[in-house]
């Protein structure tokens, strides 16, 4: 699982979004570029990079910056924010974006993001806000689009989409857990790499992410920033965590535990108390399957 760390811009800084509201921006001591390097230096494997004036106002000031910031790190960088246009796209890949996000104007005009996937193949990558209900956020959160995730999601796969980002509409990352099912569901439907935007509380909801399973597919990275930057964990605790070889741990089906049970009944304990139990589950797991 790769770990991506989110650098938001606004009016040429880094701002930090407390709930997604462009209106309660807090701007940040770092230059974009600054922090996008201290990303990665401290660990991070790459960059998520969001231009809000583009988003919000379809202003591109920030489009010389974010090529100096692509051009100041040796990683992958893909970017995102009001792009809406073959030719920003473009501009975004000659300026050296590895891939380039699309939210709204891949669900509302799909047309152009089958275009668009055509000729940048695996190269774009959608945005997806999520309701509680799954009905995707447009514009920023301001618009119910009427769509939901699962046939969006089939109907973006279709186009040839490089790879989903999933995000929560309204969720303070701080305070509320991740959409756990919602990303669950987005990965029991598409086969193409799936990333957790919305953030993460702390290091239980990295792991939880980490081990999530649906029809044989995981996550393939995860976003962070705010969480970092308001000290519930560094970048570097966080990338030994995602980097941490999983232990095999199941499923296994009722005779695989039978057989098990027996096995260290023989080998190891006749007797089996709740001790017992404990130990047998930790025996268990060191066996190789």
């Amino acid at each position: 699982m790769h770990l991506y760390a989110r650098v938001h811009i606004l009016e040429g800084k880094a701002v930090r979004l407390p709930r997604g509201d462009i209106a309660d921006a807090i701007f940040l001591d770092a230059d974009p570029v600054a922090r996008a390097q201290g990303w990665i230096a401290k660990g991070a494997d790459r960059l998520h990079i969001v231009d809000l004036d583009a988003a919000t106002k379809g202003d591109h000031r920030n489009r010389d910056l974010i090529r100096d910031l692509i051009e100041s790190v040796d990683s992958p960088v893909q970017v995102g924010g009001g792009v809406r246009s073959s030719h920003e796209v473009e501009k975004l890949l000659e300026d050296g974006a590895d891939r380039v996000v699309m939210g709204t104007v891949a669900i509302v005009d799909q047309v152009l993001f089958w275009d668009l996937c055509r000729d940048h193949p695996g190269r774009m990558i959608v945005s997806l806000d999520v309701r509680p209900d799954e009905e995707l956020a447009i514009r920023g959160w301001t618009t119910n689009s009427g769509r939901y995730l699962e046939e969006v999601l089939i109907e973006l796969s279709s186009a040839g989409a490089a790879g989903f980002m999933v995000a929560e509409v309204g969720r303070d990352a701080l305070e509320e857990p991740p959409n756990f099912e919602a990303l669950r569901r987005t990965l029991s439907i598409v086969d193409e790499p799936v990333i957790a935007a919305g953030g993460v509380r702390n290091t239980d909801d990295l792991l939880e992410l980490k081990a999530l399973e649906a029809n044989g597919n995981q996550l393939s990275g995860v976003v962070v920033g705010r969480e970092v930057t308001a000290g519930r964990f560094t970048v570097e605790e966080a990338a030994a965590l995602v980097r941490r070889s999983a232990v095999a741990r199941g499923p296994w089906s009722l005779d695989d535990l039978k057989a098990g049970l027996n096995q260290y009944r023989d080998t190891v304990a006749e007797s089996f108390d709740a001790e017992s139990v404990e130990s047998f589950l930790a025996w268990l797991i060191k066996q190789p399957r």
